[in-house]
């Protein structure tokens, strides 16, 4: 690459599908870098695929980059814009003798018109090679049996003619030197005879043209490098700096698949997980900055991020490691950055109330520092932590069941109730030197009381501490609940 030219790379998704793990942390080695190098990102809706394509996927597509934070910079281009360039540049392929005419059926010989590749991440058509290296007589026809051929109007593929001898070599800034015989490599399909470009040569005319000068992508794309690096040289372009990432595997050292769990980025969002916690999880999916680090906020991922720090491994997937991000990252921050995701929760489970945007913001941000360090998921808010945010709760059957059942307990809460009401003053010193008076004065231990009050404020038996919980609610709130409860209790 020239040292004057700014380096561009793009993320090119096929809309077959939504995006999945893999090809979100493609996307996201792709903006790392670019941010760290000062370039450009570009996305390319690669759309070609008209039996396999889904348009109504492509917004599904930008939503999942969108949550993730990967912010584009030119773009989406779409291919199926963009036909007659793939067109004119296999024509010229043809013309000056590098390319041949192929009028074998659809499907023969590896399949002239057989589908294209899948999206980024998917990996080459599984056409066994020993049936694409078997030839094809095309190749070798002579000029009046092309003219016969055309004549009757058989229609005709463009296949790139593969040298026979010598090698195919590139650098690949991840797996080093690659080189390949260029007897292993078949005369594959440039345009099929329907007029679609392939893969292999819509891939190429875009990276020229959009001025691509670095190509991260799965390691899978190795097989598929030979063939463009052939493309390229006989369009007269240079071919950019590769650099093949390792492949995401599930824990059973398979490739990550359904059967592993939720492969969409769109639910791991829907679940709960905060973006920068998964992108934090991704970044280290194949690329280490060096040392112990794990936990590292967006701004020191761009600033460490480099193409030497990426692995030849393959990656492990693993979901309670991913979890544990999350956790870090609900309570590491300043809890103001985690204020928007809980409101988004919230109203989700039609739980928000307006005031906790405008009066009652502090308490807000207060309830939530109280709740955090308890959470994994952003579910939790609006799940075991319901107590804090609405009236409508349910007591746990286990809870009741542990915490309720000394015969004591209905009285202990009576006179609880009473001595909170009896306060003058409302805070953490105040109710835990009420509730340990009652416990003194019943002969009982403070924490029986404590547990069983805990269930009948909020309903569970894990929460927050039970005199923070009280002061976050308010002194309101607790005796209407406490008193709620009284029933319940002596009714078990």
């Amino acid at each position: 690459m020239n040292g004057l030219q700014k380096l561009r790379v793009r993320f090119a998704p096929s809309p077959t599908g939504y995006l999945h793990v893999g090809g979100a942390r493609t996307a996201l080695f792709n903006w790392l870098f670019a941010r760290h190098e000062g370039g450009t990102l570009l996305l390319r809706i690669e759309d070609t695929d008209v039996e396999r394509n889904r348009p109504e996927l492509v917004e599904g597509i930008l939503e999942g980059l969108r949550w993730l934070g990967i912010e584009w910079d030119e773009g989406p281009y779409f291919q199926s814009q963009r036909l007659e360039m793939y067109r004119a540049a296999g024509e010229k392929i043809l013309a000056i003798g590098a390319g041949y005419a192929c009028y074998c059926k659809p499907m023969a010989y590896g399949g002239a018109d057989a589908a294209p590749e899948e999206q980024e991440g998917e990996g080459d058509d599984e056409t066994p090679k020993s049936e694409k290296i078997a030839g094809c007589n095309c190749r070798d026809l002579s000029e009046a049996e092309r003219a016969a051929k055309e004549a009757q109007g058989i229609p005709r593929a463009i296949r790139f003619k593969v040298p026979r001898t010598g090698t195919t070599k590139f650098e690949d800034a991840v797996f080093g030197p690659r080189e390949v015989q260029n007897a292993e490599i078949e005369d594959f399909v440039l345009l099929r005879s329907s007029g679609l470009p392939t893969y292999q040569l819509s891939v190429v005319v875009d990276d020229i043209d959009m001025r691509i000068t670095h190509i991260i992508r799965g390691a899978d794309h190795l097989s598929n490098t030979p063939k463009q690096v052939l493309i390229y040289k006989a369009l007269g372009a240079e071919p950019p700096i590769f650099a093949h990432v390792p492949l995401i595997l599930g824990a059973d050292r398979t490739r990550l698949s359904k059967r592993h769990g939720a492969t969409s980025v769109g639910s791991y969002a829907e679940e709960g997980f905060l973006p920068e916690a998964f992108r934090n999880f991704l970044a280290l999916l194949g690329w280490s900055a060096g040392g112990d680090t794990e936990y590292m906020r967006t701004p020191e991922l761009i600033e460490r991020f480099s193409l030497s720090g990426v692995s030849r491994t393959n990656a492990i997937f693993d979901r309670a490691k991913l979890e544990w991000f999350n956790t870090q990252y609900l309570q590491k921050p300043p809890v103001e950055e985690i204020l928007p995701y809980v409101e988004a929760e919230l109203r989700r489970a039609g739980l928000w109330k307006e005031a906790w945007a405008g009066a009652e913001k502090e308490w807000f941000g207060r309830t939530v520092d109280l709740i955090r360090p308890r959470t994994r998921l952003l579910h939790d808010f609006s799940g075991w932590a319901r107590a804090f945010f609405t009236d409508a709760f349910d007591y746990e059957p286990e809870a009741r069941a542990k915490f309720w059942k000394d015969e004591k307990i209905p009285g202990l809460i009576a006179k609880l109730t009473d001595a909170l009401a009896a306060l003058s003053e409302w805070n953490h010193d105040a109710c835990d030197a009420a509730l340990r008076a009652v416990a003194a004065a019943e002969g009982v231990k403070a924490g029986l009381l404590i547990n069983a009050a805990r269930v009948a404020v909020v309903g569970r038996a894990v929460a927050p501490p039970l005199f923070d919980t009280m002061v976050s609610l308010g002194k309101e709130r607790v005796i209407a609940r406490l008193r709620r409860a009284l029933p319940l209790i002596s009714a078990k």
